[in-house]
C-alpha cells in the first residue's frame, strides 16, 4: 500500500482495526505515555451486507468489537474500534491513532502501518489465489435447435 494512502485516517484506522493483536504488539512494543479517556469496552456491532455489492442491504450478523480512547501527553486524542475482545489491542491502536496526528506520523507509518498493510495485502492475495484455483468456467454450447 503506498505511503500516501496510509496518511488517510480512515485507512490507518481500518488497518489497525483488522491487524492481528500480536503483530501490532510486536511492531509497537512500548506505546507512548498516555491517559486513558475511555477504558476498553467490549461490545457487538451489526454487520450488514449486500447481494452482489449492489442489492438491498441486509443484516448479516453480529461481530464482537472493542473500543478505547486515549490522550497523549502532548494533547492528541486517539480512538480505536478493533475486531475481537483484546483490550490491549484497542489501547495500542488508539495510541497509534493519536501518534499519527503528531510529527512522528511518517516514521510511524513506515514502522507500524506499512508492515501491517503489506501483511494484509499478501493474506488477501493468498486467499484470492486459493479461491482462483477452484474457479469453474461455464460456457454454453450451440445446440442444433438454436440454428
Amino acid at each position: 500500500m503506498p505511503d500516501a494512502l496510509l496518511t488517510d485516517r480512515q485507512t490507518w484506522m481500518a488497518t489497525l482495526a483488522k491487524a492481528p493483536p500480536a503483530r501490532l504488539a510486536a511492531l509497537l512494543p512500548d506505546p507512548p505515555t498516555h491517559m486513558v479517556l475511555r477504558q476498553p469496552e467490549i461490545g457487538a456491532v451489526m454487520v450488514r451486507g449486500r447481494v452482489g455489492a449492489t442489492g438491498a442491504a441486509f443484516n448479516l450478523g453480529e461481530m464482537t468489537v472493542t473500543r478505547a480512547s486515549v490522550r497523549l501527553a502532548t494533547g492528541e486524542v486517539g480512538h480505536a474500534w478493533v475486531q475481537g475482545r483484546d483490550k490491549g489491542h484497542a489501547l495500542r491502536a488508539a495510541a497509534v491513532d493519536a501518534l499519527m496526528q503528531t510529527d512522528r506520523a511518517a516514521d510511524l507509518a513506515a514502522q507500524v502501518l506499512q508492515p501491517l498493510a503489506s501483511a494484509a495485502a499478501s493474506a488477501r492475495a493468498g486467499r484470492a489465489a486459493k479461491a482462483a484455483g477452484t474457479k469453474v468456467d461455464f460456457f454454453t454450447m450451440v445446440r442444433g435447435e438454436d440454428k
